[in-house]
């Protein structure tokens, strides 16, 4: 059986992800160290992990495999899921897959390392634009259809 795991911390598309859930009738945990105002959709259940540096991240890659789609911003939370066999999105919609994770881990470090060595180059990334939110939507439609197959 199918179930959506969302990387709730920081995550833009929650509420739009619970309705592709919805439509398709299919388990969302949303996973975050608190904070978060919980559904009172059936389908939804929030999972409340201890604080501390990516325990959300090892409870969803502890429990993600084939079938399910994960949503998540980290890129190592999404290679964990990916080699499980669970479909992975980002927020713009974005698919991680076996073709491209190394390379998206790549440009994680890349960037990181380029941050380390520049302290003025903090932040700066794109913000989130309504052109995000309607491929993200676009995508995980897709995604569910063909996970629940």
């Amino acid at each position: 059986m199918t179930t959506l795991y969302i990387d709730a911390d920081a995550c833009p598309v929650k509420a739009e992800a619970e309705r592709v859930a919805t439509r398709h009738r299919v388990a969302m945990k949303v996973v975050s160290n608190g904070g978060l105002r919980p559904s009172q959709n059936p389908l939804v259940e929030h999972i409340i992990v201890a604080e501390g540096p990516d325990v959300a991240d090892m409870w969803i890659a502890d429990r993600a495999g084939v079938g399910d789609v994960v949503i998540t911003g980290d890129i190592p939370l999404a290679a964990k899921c990916v080699e499980a066999g669970a479909r992975v999105l980002k927020h713009n919609g974005e698919a991680l897959t076996v073709a491209n994770i190394g390379n998206a881990l790549a440009t994680r470090d890349l960037m990181s390392d380029l941050r380390a060595a520049d302290p003025f180059r903090q932040g700066g990334g794109k913000g989130f634009t309504k052109a995000d939110r309607s491929r993200f939507l676009d995508a995980l439609e897709r995604e569910l259809r063909a996970a629940t197959k």
